[in-house]
């Protein structure tokens, strides 16, 4: 007898990824902010469930993503969805219900999830100096709209006008996948605004470009104990207090490696005391590029400061990711609500997938698995058993369907093989 298969679940694929967001999790997002009192056929889990299925099927307008629907043919039955949405309420949706509701839904997740996001296998910066846990990297990406909803970074230019812009500044801890805090703003919008609105927390390390420079606040944050390790702008006037004088500096410049280590003093302005800070002067070996660094951390190797930011790359993948993988280069609604619950959504569905790669122990990578999702949206496959196997065996790769076997016993009927048929009818 055929081994049994497990590559048939009892649920399509979508309910599967679904199943990763506890339906008490979203009601309790949606009851904070009274979103559902108005939505009758249209509450914020169904609306969730219809702008997942698009940002993951990347299906490119909301007309299509509401035909798209019916070729699930009633498959969405299984998460309690007996009626598909018309094109108008789905639109309404997404334009009136607040955007907060999904914010509140992914800080839920990450909470829920917070014990899985936190990789044990990523190691310390540098030699255990820095705890990966204390660690933080920040930046920003942008979103380009097609139409001036929100405004958008640049000048105007001289034919036409400006597309709209929405930048997602992002908090990514070292030891996860996942942005732990996630702030969104018109794209013109200065990157310093964020560095204020940032809650940091007291022996933290924090690492940005030069784009977020607040000398102010990094005063602010030294009498705290906040740390960062940040890039030095070009045209930066400031006063060495000090330098370390046992670097070989001859050797730094001719191979690469830290050129110079200095206490410095950054103005604040007149009759106002300045701030002291670490600058640590590096020479990348690979590119012979030479880079400054500015840090508060004192304590720490002035390599280790180089690597930290080195670190901070890290965050780049993580936007590739999102722009990549799922539907963000066209938004269902020319609202603003509407294009922060897309957003939203896109991070929640980022957040299971991430989950889920996790859980199979990366034996594929991101992309193939959001791809082979994506594909596959309406299928009963077991996405997490298919996902698991690195190669399929003979019996994975059966397309006979299994559950007819229970006529073996019977011999009799369609389900006899063809060689028993000609011997009967012999």
């Amino acid at each position: 007898m055929k081994a049994q298969s497990n590559k048939i679940s009892g649920q399509p694929v979508i309910c599967q990824l679904m199943s990763f967001v506890p339906p008490e999790l979203v009601k309790q997002a949606a009851d904070k902010f009274g979103a559902d009192r108005y939505y009758k056929t249209m509450p914020a889990y169904k609306q969730l469930v219809y702008m997942l299925y698009g940002v993951v099927t990347k299906t490119p307008s909301l007309n299509s993503l509401c035909k798209s629907l019916l070729f699930l043919d009633g498959k969405l039955s299984h998460l309690g969805i007996s009626q598909l949405p018309a094109l108008s309420t789905l639109a309404d949706a997404n334009a009136e219900r607040d955007s907060e509701v999904f914010k509140t839904l992914y800080t839920l997740l990450l909470i829920h999830y917070e014990s899985e996001l936190k990789n044990s296998y990523f190691n310390s910066p540098v030699n255990y100096e820095a705890p990966s846990e204390k660690v933080f990297r920040f930046d920003s990406t942008t979103f380009t709209l097609f139409l001036d909803i929100l405004k958008g970074a640049g000048r105007n230019p001289i034919n036409g006008k400006k597309k709209g812009g929405i930048k997602a500044h992002c908090l990514l801890p070292f030891n996860s996948r996942v942005p732990s805090l996630v702030h969104l703003s018109e794209a013109a919008k200065n990157d310093r605004d964020f560095l204020g609105q940032l809650e940091v927390v007291a022996g933290n390390i924090y690492i940005f470009d030069k784009g977020y420079i607040n000398y102010k606040l990094y005063a602010d944050w030294t009498k705290k104990s906040v740390f960062f390790v940040t890039r030095m702008k070009e045209n930066a006037t400031y006063t060495v207090i000090s330098e370390d004088k046992k670097i070989d500096v001859l050797e730094a410049i001719n191979c690469g490696g830290i050129i110079k280590d200095q206490i410095v003093e950054l103005s604040l302005g007149h009759n106002v005391e300045g701030v002291r800070l670490r600058l640590v002067t590096y020479k990348d070996p690979l590119t012979g590029k030479v880079l400054q660094f500015l840090t508060n951390l004192f304590d720490y190797k002035a390599s280790t400061i180089a690597m930290l930011y080195k670190c901070r790359w890290g965050i780049e993948p993580f936007f590739k990711q999102i722009k990549q993988n799922f539907e963000v280069g066209y938004f269902y609604s020319d609202s603003s609500n509407g294009i922060e619950t897309q957003i939203w959504i896109t991070l929640i569905a980022n957040l299971i997938f991430t989950i889920i790669h996790q859980r199979v122990q990366e034996a594929e990578q991101f992309t193939t698995i959001v791809a082979t999702t994506r594909a596959n949206m309406g299928s009963f496959v077991c996405m997490i058993s298919i996902l698991k196997r690195t190669r399929l065996n003979k019996y994975d790769r059966d397309n006979e369907i299994v559950q007819l076997q229970i006529f073996e016993i019977q011999r009799g009927g369609v389900f006899q093989t063809k060689k028993e048929n000609t011997l009967n009818s012999s």
